[in-house]
């Protein structure tokens, strides 16, 4: 089987813990047939927090990844030549949030050092990240969830970015952590026209496994989604770990892939050069 992780964080994401160095080097050590590092670079924080005035910051405070931006892609790059054919090793960037500001977002998708581009919507205008929301008025959560699966689309029709992240990334914290249910029929139409938009604009999607070791206990999106995506022709799909540390790097991926093989893909791909590169599961 060709395991591979295309989605990981290193001290170059805020939230990341390991250097470049010490993921690659389990990454080695777990075989993947190919790794990409795909550092945060949140469009709507791109900038030092003093650039966008007298705004009171929300519980999510950070700030200038145009600067992590560039250390992530000089490291990445740096590491890349280093290792020669030793590792598929892939630089890549989680662009979030490219509809706040598309200058932006094509001023970071245009840099040539780039091989792979995720594109993620982590909160939508006017809202903390979903992982900062409180959930305690369950009655907004249809709305919210709404707004966000509107914004997904519009990222998609964007169209400028490889695989869409995380689709039901917020069910993460409303289901996972909060415990409570949700009906996400209102959204299936939203959903199909985005899994249609990047077919037919030659997108894929990724099956992010880290609610496989979170309390939501299965992927993003589940198989549900992935048939769906199937079913309407969708055959540019990866797997990542969404891992932040050395200890979860590839964890779930093998899993992932099983689970590509139970919705009906042959195979899963990754990325050079922005081009998707096919290997049979």
């Amino acid at each position: 089987m060709n395991i591979i992780d295309l989605h990981t964080h290193t001290q170059n994401s805020p939230d990341g813990s390991d250097t470049v160095e010490a993921m690659v080097e389990k990454a080695k050590t777990l075989g993947l047939s190919a790794y990409a590092i795909t550092d945060h670079c949140e469009v709507n924080r791109f900038y030092p927090l003093e650039y966008y005035g007298d705004i009171q910051p929300k519980e999510y405070d950070t700030y200038d990844f145009e600067k992590d931006f560039y250390i992530s892609m000089e490291e990445n790059t740096a590491i890349k030549e280093r290792l020669g054919n030793s590792l598929k090793f892939l630089c890549g960037i989680e662009l979030g949030q490219a509809p706040y500001d598309y200058s932006i977002a094509e001023k970071v998708v245009s840099d040539k050092r780039l091989d792979f581009v995720i594109g993620s919507i982590h909160q939508i205008v006017g809202e903390d990240d979903f992982a900062f929301i409180s959930y305690e008025n369950a009655d907004a959560i249809p709305q919210l969830l709404e707004k966000y699966y509107t914004e997904v689309l519009e990222l998609c029709r964007w169209n400028k970015f490889d695989v869409l992240g995380h689709l039901t990334y917020p069910l993460r914290y409303i289901v996972g952590n909060s415990g409570i249910p949700v009906d996400m029929k209102p959204y299936e139409e939203l959903i199909a026209e985005s899994f249609k938009t990047l077919i037919s604009n030659g997108k894929g999607i990724e099956i992010n496994t880290s609610g496989l070791r979170q309390k939501y206990g299965k992927t993003f999106p589940d198989l549900s989604y992935l048939k769906l995506y199937k079913d309407l022709g969708g055959e540019i799909l990866t797997v990542g770990s969404d891992a932040h540390c050395v200890t979860d790097l590839g964890k779930g991926v093998k899993e992932g892939s099983e689970l590509a093989l139970a919705a009906g893909f042959k195979r899963i791909c990754y990325f050079e050069g922005r081009k998707p590169v096919f290997v049979n599961i």
